[in-house]
C-alpha cells in the first residue's frame, strides 16, 4: 500500500492507494418513500429548504436554523378490505431552531412550516394530510459560548436574532458548525444499485405503481448477495380501499413477486435471486401488511431524521457510513450535510478518475474552516495514481461548498 500525507492549510490530508476493495458479500437496507423514516427525512430538509428561500428572498442570506431533530409519531387507522379511515391523527414534532426576525423584521416560521408539512403529506400521502397534529418546537436559542463579561452582549446572542445579515459570522468566513465527519464511497455494486431501484419501483412513481393503486409507498428491503445469490426480504403494503379480499391482496401479492424476478433476472442477469415478501403476513388470520393509506405512519409507527438512508440513499454496514442525520440541517455551514455530500461526490470523482473504488472521510473540527477539514482521508483501490491529481480533485470539491449552498437551497438535492 503507498500512503502519501500532506497540508493543504489547516487540513492534514492522507491518500492511501493500493487498499483491499470491498468483497462481494453485501449487505444493503433501503427505505422508501413512504417509510415513515423517510418521511421524517425528506420533511425536514424540505422546511430547511423553504425557509432557506425565504430568507434569501427577504434578506439576501439563509438564516441559522436547524430542523433536523423532527420526529412523526404515528397516528391510528382502522382498515377493512374494500375501505378503512384515519381514527387518530399523525403528530408532526417541528424540533429545532430558526430565526424568527431579522433587523426587526419578523419572519412567519410557523406559517412556513405548517404550509410545508400539509403540501408535503398531500403530496405523499394524501390520505393523511386532513389528520394531522403540529406541534412547533422551535427556538431562537443561542448554542453554547455566550459568555457574559460586563454590559457587552456576546455575538454568539445575535446568531438566532441578528440585527441584519452582517452579523451572520458565515457572511465573513464559513466555519465549521460541529466537530463530525462525511463519509462516501464509489461505486455502487449491481446489487446495491438494484435494491435501489426495486425500492423506488414499488414506492414511487412507475409503470407498476400507476397500473396498481392498491401499492403503498412504505417500502422496506434487506439483502444479502454472496457474489452469485441474492436473497432479498422486502416489504410492500397495499392499500386497503382498493384490495376487496383476502384472495384479491394474495393475487396482489403475486403480482409484487413476478415483477421482483422479472426486474432481477434483467438487472442481476445470471444470477439467482430470492425472494420472501411481507414476511410477518399470515393470510388465514387475515394479519396482513394492508393498510389505509399505505405506510405505516397511520398506525402507530414513528419516524425520527437520521434513521433512514445515508445521503446515498442506502444502509449498507459493511460499507464505511456514519450516523449523522443530514436533512434538515443549515446548508450553509453544518458538516453533518455539507461533508456527507461532499465525500460522496468526491469518491465518484476519485472512482471515475482511478476506474476502481474509493473510499472518502472528510473530518472537521468546530470552528476551524469549512473548506479546510480537520483531516481528509481519501482511499482507494487502485495501486498506482497521480497524487496531483488526487490533491487536485479534493482541493476542488473542497472549493465548492458555496455552489453546493445554492444547489441545496435552490434545487432541492435529495438527500436519501
Amino acid at each position: 500500500m503507498q500512503r502519501t500525507t500532506a497540508t493543504f492549510g489547516n487540513s492534514h490530508v492522507v491518500i492511501e492507494a493500493g487498499v483491499n476493495p470491498p468483497d462481494a458479500t453485501t449487505i444493503v437496507e433501503r427505505k422508501g418513500l413512504g417509510h415513515p423514516d423517510t418521511l421524517a427525512d425528506h420533511l425536514a430538509e424540505r422546511l430547511s429548504r423553504a425557509y432557506s428561500r425565504y430568507t434569501v428572498e427577504h434578506f439576501g442570506a439563509v438564516l441559522h436554523h436547524n430542523f433536523d431533530k423532527l420526529a412523526l409519531l404515528g397516528g391510528a387507522s382502522e382498515v377493512r378490505y374494500g375501505g378503512g379511515r384515519m381514527t387518530s391523527p399523525v403528530r408532526v414534532l417541528v424540533n429545532g431552531r430558526a430565526a424568527p426576525m431579522c433587523g426587526g423584521e419578523t419572519i412567519p416560521v410557523t406559517e412556513i412550516v405548517e404550509a410545508e408539512v400539509r403540501a408535503f403529506f398531500a403530496e405523499r400521502l394524501p390520505e393523511v394530510a386532513d389528520h394531522l397534529d403540529i406541534a412547533y418546537n422551535i427556538t431562537s436559542n443561542s448554542s453554547p459560548g455566550a459568555v457574559l463579561t460586563g454590559d457587552a452582549v456576546p455575538d454568539r446572542t445575535r446568531w438566532f436574532n441578528p440585527r441584519s445579515i452582517d452579523d451572520l459570522r458565515e457572511r465573513r468566513v464559513r466555519l465549521s458548525n460541529d466537530t463530525s465527519l462525511g463519509t462516501g464511497w464509489a461505486p455502487e455494486s449491481p446489487f446495491e444499485t438494484f435494491v435501489r431501484d426495486l425500492v423506488d419501483h414499488f414506492s414511487g412513481q412507475s409503470d407498476f405503481t400507476r397500473a396498481h393503486q392498491w401499492c403503498g409507498s412504505d417500502v422496506k428491503l434487506m439483502g444479502y448477495w454472496d457474489g452469485q445469490h441474492a436473497d432479498i426480504v422486502l416489504c410492500v403494503p397495499q392499500k386497503s380501499r382498493h384490495v376487496a379480499s383476502r384472495a384479491e391482496y394474495v393475487q396482489n401479492a403475486e403480482a409484487v413477486l413476478a415483477e421482483c424476478h422479472r426486474l432481477a433476472d434483467s438487472r442481476l442477469p445470471g444470477a439467482d435471486a430470492d425472494f420472501r415478501l411481507n414476511a410477518r403476513d399470515m393470510p388465514e388470520k387475515d394479519e396482513l401488511y394492508l393498510t389505509y393509506t399505505g405506510s405505516s405512519i397511520e398506525s402507530g409507527d414513528e419516524g425520527v431524521v437520521g434513521r433512514g438512508n445515508r445521503v446515498n440513499g442506502l444502509i449498507t454496514p459493511l460499507r464505511p457510513m456514519n450516523l449523522e442525520g443530514a436533512s434538515g440541517k443549515n446548508p450553509v455551514y453544518h458538516v453533518g450535510k455539507l461533508y456527507n455530500i461532499a465525500a460522496l461526490r468526491l469518491a465518484s470523482r476519485l472512482n471515475e478518475a482511478t476506474g476502481e473504488h474509493a473510499e472518502v472521510h472528510l473530518v472537521s473540527t468546530t470552528g476551524q474552516r469549512l473548506d479546510q477539514p480537520w483531516r481528509v482521508l481519501v482511499r482507494l483501490a487502485a495501486g498506482e495514481v497521480e497524487i496531483d491529481k488526487v490533491q487536485a480533485l479534493i482541493t476542488e470539491a473542497l472549493e465548492e461548498f458555496p455552489a453546493l449552498t445554492d444547489e441545496l437551497v435552490h434545487d432541492g438535492v435529495v438527500l436519501s
